[in-house]
């Protein structure tokens, strides 16, 4: 781990001004932490809403392609895309990749329809399969569910981006605020794509958005998944829930308290709060833009 100070400094370069969007009732003046809140969702949703529409028309663009999984954070994106721009200007794509992950293509496309955007579903497992056939034996493809599980993310991102260029839209991605400040995306895969509607929000604040964009009980009331892997969970792979991890962030990187103040301050031991931070801070590069050296004037 990094000496307080740079560590300080790391999680000062990924705090954001928040202004009026959101709180965390008494989180900085002694009392105990509550999770991340909008202060009001139609202020927020309207201001999302502008985004999408100029960076579209700033592109001068067709629209957006979505991946929808049938979870919170796609459907969430996709209705805000719908409010923006209006339903024929949204596509949705559905990539499941495993049998597992039929039912969850199933509730995307109910979604989708819902919403009356254009869709379409195409099952990865063939795509895989054949990457999987001719990927050297000294990668380890069928032994290593990371990189494996990275494949699958990239293979959807480049069907959306696919998308995007043969219809002239935008990728509109749909990772929130929790997941990039933990590295909790796979680089060129799922956290790439041309803008990020819900980027800024917290996973806590999203729920806190589909509530109010009347998202139905069933995507609510989901395990929050990336999806990849059968029984695969965020809290497992994060090592804790959303309700948890939210205050956690916003008071280690956005308020810049120090772990034992945070740790105070969420009702949780210490461990968890430094293993939350050393993994912001260790997936800093998944949120810049490539190194290149400086250019020499003289060269």
């Amino acid at each position: 781990m990094t000496d307080s100070s740079t560590a300080s400094e790391s999680r000062a370069a990924d705090a954001e001004s928040t202004d009026s969007l959101s709180t965390t009732d008494g989180s900085l003046d002694g009392e105990q932490a509550a999770v991340p809140s909008i202060v009001d969702p139609e202020v927020a949703r309207q201001r999302i809403e502008t985004v999408v529409r100029e960076t579209v028309e700033d592109a001068d663009a067709r629209g957006v392609v979505v991946n929808m999984s049938g979870g919170l954070d796609s459907t969430v994106t996709a209705a805000l895309a719908v409010d923006a721009l209006g339903p024929e200007r949204v596509y949705g794509l559905i990539l499941p990749c495993t049998k597992l992950g039929a039912t969850a293509a199933r509730d995307a496309e109910a979604l989708a329809d819902a919403l009356g955007i254009d869709h379409d579903t195409v099952h990865l497992q063939p795509l895989f399969a054949r990457f999987g056939s001719v990927v050297p034996d000294s990668f380890g493809f069928h032994d290593e569910p990371v990189p494996a599980g990275n494949a699958i993310a990239r293979f959807r991102m480049m069907l959306a981006y696919f998308a995007a260029n043969a219809t002239d839209r935008l990728v509109c991605g749909t990772t929130n605020r929790s997941e990039r400040l933990l590295g909790y995306f796979t680089k060129h895969g799922d956290g790439a794509a041309d803008l990020l509607p819900i980027g800024h929000l917290y996973k806590t604040e999203v729920r806190e958005l589909a509530e109010a964009l009347d998202v139905p009980d069933f995507v609510l009331d989901k395990e929050p998944t990336p999806g990849i892997r059968p029984g695969q969970v965020d809290a497992d792979d994060l090592g804790a829930p959303y309700d948890v991890i939210d205050p956690i962030l916003e008071l280690g990187v956005d308020a810049g308290l120090e772990p034992d103040a945070v740790a105070a301050r969420v009702g949780v031991d210490v461990t968890t709060v430094t293993d939350l931070l050393d993994r912001h801070e260790a997936t800093a590069h998944k949120r810049r833009m490539p190194a290149v050296p400086t250019r020499d004037r003289d060269r």
